[in-house]
């Protein structure tokens, strides 16, 4: 089911004012990703970068063409694991987190 347009300008308007949603966003993409969902992983980054409107801060951040950073994330995009992993680096610090792995399951 398409999301509505309602929806987003919610989730865009949500990310704008609350910095833990934006984080959220992030930290539920990487634990998509170490679950082997990297479809949702994409997705969450996708939305994030959406939602803050940083599409092209980071393009312009990893030197890569923004039609080139959305295909990436987009449904049939296959970005390296490199690629992927800068994505979510700057990301993060925009967000001035740093992530770690604790626990098992």
């Amino acid at each position: 089911m398409p999301l509505t347009k309602d929806f987003k300008d919610t989730v865009m308007a949500r990310a704008k004012s609350d910095k833990a949603f934006r984080e959220a966003l992030i930290v539920e993409a990487m634990n998509a990703l170490f679950d082997g969902d990297v479809a949702t992983g994409k997705s969450l980054i996708k939305d994030y970068l959406n939602a803050t409107e940083s599409f092209p801060d980071v393009a312009a951040k990893l030197q890569k063409e923004e039609k080139s950073l959305r295909r990436m994330l987009g449904p049939s995009g296959n970005p390296t694991l490199t690629n992927y992993v800068s994505i979510i680096k700057t990301c993060l610090g925009f967000e001035h987190m740093k992530l770690t792995v604790s626990g098992c399951k």
